[in-house]
């Protein structure tokens, strides 16, 4: 039990004392867990995969899929091509072991306001929104997702959950446990505060562009 738990376990224990109770049994704890209300989730027939990307694209993002993990780097090195970017980016280190094309200039640290390119692994797709989940930490600096105007995302399509509370149960099983950011990514960053007019990349990157993986 660490800290944290300890802390709990002590603040319900000064509780029961107070209220002259001991711990509740297994048939209490059920009779609880069954009032905790469950969120009415919108119910679709549609394949994960394809409803990820169709919702994804309405936001006007753009997605792509490769057969396997080895083909990330070509298809980024496609996209680099087709905005004319230089050949530099700020890559997430859960990607480094990638082979990625020679001449560039790879880092694994937190983008610049130089930035042009950052590639970042995700989390997890939603299905149910088009949304993009992904954790910070060491091998994914938040600042991948805002700074540079181009971000390219790789996820993996056994990743992508059905709803919103998926997600979150995917988040919470972490083997690192709770990031200390969360960011749901869905589409560029836009603006409609000026004369109600939308404006891509106010806040973040012009354009968010995916790699879907298998």
């Amino acid at each position: 039990m660490n800290a944290r738990e300890n802390a709990r376990a002590a603040i319900l224990q000064s509780v029961r004392d107070a209220l002259r109770r001991g711990p509740l049994d297994a048939t209490q704890v059920a009779a609880l867990d069954a009032r905790v209300p469950r969120h009415t989730r919108p119910a679709h027939d549609e394949d994960l995969v394809a409803r990820f990307m169709r919702k994804f694209e309405s936001r006007a993002g753009t997605v792509e899929h490769v057969a396997s993990r080895d083909a990330v780097p070509a298809a980024v090195e496609a996209y680099r091509l087709a905005h004319r970017l230089p050949q530099r980016a700020a890559v997430g280190a859960a990607l480094k072991d990638l082979a990625w094309p020679e001449g560039w200039l790879i880092h694994h640290e937190a983008a610049g306001i130089t930035e042009a390119l950052a590639v970042s692994p995700a989390l997890c797709g939603i299905a149910e929104t088009g949304s993009l989940m992904l954790a910070s930490g060491p091998d994914s600096p938040t600042t991948h997702n805002f700074v540079p105007d181009d971000h390219v995302v790789v996820l993996e399509t056994a990743r992508i959950v059905d709803h919103f509370e998926d997600a979150w149960t995917e988040l919470r099983a972490r083997p690192q446990g709770m990031p200390r950011a969360t960011n749901l990514i869905s589409g560029p960053s836009r603006t409609a505060d000026v004369e109600q007019t939308i404006q891509l990349g106010a806040h973040g990157p012009r354009r968010v562009h995916v790699i879907l993986v298998g």
